[in-house]
C-alpha cells in the first residue's frame, strides 16, 4: 500500500490531492494496481501490469472521474532496445485520447529522454538532458514544443545529503513567462517554489536574470562552498584516522611480524624462481587505491602515504607455487592474507603487483575483492 499526496499554493488560492494505491503481485510476471485520488482531480482506477517477455512489459488500466463521471482507457508498452535504452509506446482513450511514443537512455554519467505525443486537440515533443557532473551534482537541460506549450528549461542540482538533493532551474516559456525554479527533493518528498521573475520577453532582462545567478552561484560554489566541504572532509579523514591510529599501528606492527616470520620461507622461494628464470615478484604494494597508483610511479614510497599503504613482496613471494604461479581468488578481502592488514578502512582498496616472468617485467593491479592469476602475457609491460 502506498499513500501519497501533494499541495500547491498560487497566490491566495491552493490545491490539494491525496492518493492511495494497493497493489497485488498476482504472478512472478504480472500484477494488479487499485488507485483513488481524493481532490482537484478525484478518480478510481484499475491498472494491471505484465511482463510478456524478457525485453518487455505491457500495461492497461481504467479510470473513472468522480467529477463528471468521464472514463480513461489507457495502454502501454515498453521494450529494451538495448542494455541502456528503453522504448515505450502509450495509448490513452477518453476526453483526451492520444498517442506518444518516447524513449529513455540511462548510464552512470548520462541520461536522456524524448517523447512525441499526437492527441485530438494537440500534439507536442518534449526532451530531457542530464549529465552527472560527479556522484553529488549533476545538469539539466530541457525543452518541449508543441500546440500549447513552448519553453525551454536548463539548471543543475546538487545531493546535499545522504536522502536530500536540491535543485535550481531556469524556465523560460510562453504560458509561464521567465521563472527559476527551487525544488527540494528529501526521502520522496517534493518542495517546488517558483518564482516568477516577469512575463515580457526583453532579450536583456532575460539574458540578466539567468547570467547573474548563475554567476553568483559559480562564485560561490568554487570560492566558499567546495573549499569548505573540502577542508571539512579534510578533517573527518583526519579526525577517522586518528581515532583509528592506535588499532592500525597494532595491526601494521602484526602485519610486520607476520612478513619477518615468512621472510626465510619467501627468500628461498624466490632464489629458486631466480634459479629456473620463474616468478619473482619484485614489487607489490597494497592499501588506497589512489596512493598505491601514485606510489607505483616512485621508486620509494613517501612518507605522507606510507602509512595507507603496505609493502607486501614478501608475503606475495611466499604465496608463488613450485610450478611458478600466484593465484589470488575473486571474492576474498586481501587484507585477510598472512602478513597483510588494511591500511585504510572504508577506503577502496588496490593491490599492484610488478614480477619478473622468464626475463621479462611484467605489471598487474588488482581490486581487493579481485582475482588475480600470475604470470599472463596480458601484463606484459
Amino acid at each position: 500500500v502506498t499513500v501519497g499526496g501533494n499541495l500547491v499554493v498560487d497566490g491566495t488560492t491552493g490545491s490539494g490531492a491525496a492518493t492511495a494505491v494497493l497493489c497485488h503481485q498476482l504472478s512472478s510476471v504480472s500484477s494488479i494496481d487499485f488507485m483513488a485520488t481524493a481532490g482537484l482531480r478525484s478518480l478510481i482506477g484499475v491498472q494491471t501490469f505484465r511482463q510478456i517477455s524478457p525485453n518487455s512489459t505491457a500495461t492497461s488500466g481504467i479510470a473513472l472521474s468522480l467529477r463528471d463521471g468521464s472514463v480513461n482507457l489507457s495502454n502501454g508498452w515498453t521494450r529494451q532496445l538495448s542494455e541502456d535504452t528503453v522504448g515505450n509506446i502509450q495509448l490513452v482513450l477518453g476526453t483526451e485520447s492520444n498517442i506518444s511514443v518516447g524513449w529513455q537512455k540511462k548510464d552512470e554519467k548520462r541520461s536522456a529522454a524524448g517523447e512525441i505525443k499526437f492527441g485530438t486537440n494537440s500534439f507536442g515533443a518534449s526532451a530531457h538532458y542530464t549529465h552527472r557532473f560527479s556522484s553529488k551534482s549533476h545538469g539539466r537541460i530541457a525543452g518541449r514544443v508543441g500546440s500549447t506549450a513552448l519553453d525551454f528549461e536548463i539548471g543543475g542540482g546538487r545531493r546535499i545529503s545522504e536522502f536530500s538533493t536540491v535543485r535550481m532551474l531556469y524556465n523560460i516559456g510562453i504560458q509561464q513567462g521567465v521563472t527559476w525554479r527551487f525544488e527540494l527533493n528529501r526521502a520522496g518528498q517534493k518542495l517546488v517554489i517558483p518564482v516568477l521573475l516577469s512575463t515580457d520577453f526583453n532579450a536583456l532582462f532575460v539574458t540578466g536574470a539567468f547570467a547573474i545567478p548563475s554567476t553568483l552561484y559559480f562564485l560561490l560554489q568554487t570560492y566558499v562552498v567546495k573549499p569548505y566541504y573540502l577542508r571539512r572532509e579534510k578533517q573527518k579523514t583526519l579526525e577517522k584516522m586518528d581515532s583509528l591510529s592506535t588499532q592500525l599501528t597494532e595491526a601494521r606492527q602484526a602485519a610486520k611480524k607476520s612478513q619477518r616470520l615468512l621472510e626465510p620461507v619467501s627468500n628461498r622461494k624466490k632464489n629458486k624462481q631466480q634459479e629456473s628464470d620463474g616468478l619473482v615478484i619484485t614489487k607489490a604494494l597494497y592499501g588506497n587505491h589512489k596512493k598505491v597508483k601514485e606510489s607505483s610511479q616512485l621508486s620509494e614510497i613517501d612518507d605522507n602515504v606510507a602509512s595507507q599503504v603496505l609493502d607486501v613482496t614478501i608475503p606475495l613471494n611466499f604465496l608463488v607455487t613450485e610450478a611458478g604461479q600466484l593465484k589470488l581468488h575473486e571474492g576474498i578481502k586481501k587484507s585477510g592474507i598472512m602478513g597483510f592488514y588494511d591500511p585504510c578502512p572504508g577506503d577502496p582498496k588496490l593491490l599492484l603487483v610488478e614480477y619478473i616472468f622468464h626475463g621479462r617485467q611484467y605489471k598487474v593491479m588488482a581490486d581487493d575483492y579481485g582475482a588475480l592469476s600470475i604470470p599472463q602475457d596480458i601484463h606484459e609491460i
